[in-house]
């Protein structure tokens, strides 16, 4: 495959996105110097830009069919998308702003972080609170790797075998389930971008659009977000731009490194502060109990996805090898709390070392 009329929107729309973010990353580094991490906002940056290099090269060939699914994809993305979250704005501003004209000195950044300080003071127990905070950040992490992988499993092994045969509608049934990951996962990264573009306008002090963010998304949001994070763009979508590497890989792979960035990171650090005693380094958050939770889990999830999809390819050794070293490099990046979030590090580099070895056996 290689770059065309069919593939260029959504590569422009995304390196236009990642140029927007970078920009915004800036401001709020000059603003709120101690609260923005600009590693993650460069890296991210960086992804922004795999993935739009990236997309065109997803598909296992080129013809009028592939086209004609990538000019569906160019729709969703780049105009269905665009106008619902313009849509939705539109009602904010019509609807709800002009219904209550102080609505914007009601919603700033100021009140908000006041109202989010005065809450985590009101809070006895910090580590239950800590622990459902972390609860719905992982709930949240694990929705866009969940879809992913169940629209890959519908396109290849169920709808490709309701037709029995190896063609749906003009491709394949892995070139279908490429066409519907694409659609689903670039269109939900923008939707994610929107919200990010929206919720930190604040750093626009006349020009600000921050009070057009619905309440019942804010409130989503607030209930998996930590204080920094409201400096922060969200975490969803940086880590679903983590995961295009690895989709280069057999899906095997690819569903092992996605599944290893959401639920291995999410019992290392939910089992960790439910069930943590004994924290390392001392001055951590990080405990031993979450450590072993989230190597044991990463371990347990990609050997039983190799198993499902890539035992006609592997033995068992082979399977029990990879999954180790998938697991040995999620434990490394814990253990080394680098000032990029593990979030990104995890499904690029875990990725890619099992890939690494998948190639080297077959």
């Amino acid at each position: 495959m290689a770059y065309n009329i069919a593939t260029l929107p959504v590569s422009i729309t995304f390196i236009a996105t990642g140029i927007g973010q970078l920009f915004y990353a800036v401001k709020l580094k000059k603003q709120f110097p101690k609260e923005h991490n600009v590693k993650n906002s460069i890296f991210a940056f960086f992804l922004w830009i795999t993935a739009a290099l990236s997309y065109p090269f997803f598909y296992s060939t080129d013809n009028d069919n592939i086209r004609w699914f990538q000019g569906m994809s160019n729709f969703f993305i780049c105009i269905f998308t665009p106008f619902m979250i313009f849509l939705i704005l539109y009602y904010q501003y019509a609807k709800v702003t002009k219904n209550d004209p102080q609505i914007k000195e009601k919603r700033n950044i100021d009140r908000f972080v006041n109202e989010f300080d005065k809450k985590m003071a009101d809070i006895k127990d910090m580590e239950t609170y800590d622990f459902k905070t972390d609860l719905h950040r992982k709930a949240l992490h694990l929705f866009p790797a969940g879809l992913i992988v169940a629209l890959y499993i519908f396109a290849v092994y169920v709808w490709e075998g309701m037709w029995q045969q190896n063609l749906v509608w003009g491709i394949s049934g892995r070139d279908y389930g490429v066409f519907l990951i694409l659609t689903a996962g670039y269109s939900g990264i923008l939707v994610f971008a929107a919200l990010d573009f929206v919720r930190l306008s604040y750093i626009f002090k006349k020009t600000n659009i921050y009070h057009l963010l619905p309440n019942n998304v804010l409130d989503l949001l607030c209930k998996a977000m930590k204080r920094r994070e409201l400096f922060e763009f969200i975490k969803p979508a940086s880590l679903v731009l983590a995961m295009v590497p690895a989709f280069f890989f057999p899906f095997g792979v690819f569903v092992s490194a996605a599944l290893i960035a959401t639920m291995g990171d999410g019992a290392a650090s939910i089992i960790g502060k439910k069930y943590g005693k004994k924290h390392f380094p001392k001055k951590s958050p990080k405990t031993v109990i979450g450590y072993v939770s989230g190597f044991v889990a990463c371990f347990l999830i990609t050997l039983i996805c190799l198993m499902l999809f890539e035992f006609s390819v592997l033995d068992f050794v082979e399977i029990f090898i990879i999954s180790l070293f998938g697991a040995m490099i999620f434990l490394l990046i814990d253990l080394l709390s680098l000032d990029v979030d593990d979030n990104m590090l995890n499904p690029i580099f875990c990725g890619f070392v099992m890939g690494f070895f998948y190639y080297l056996f077959i």
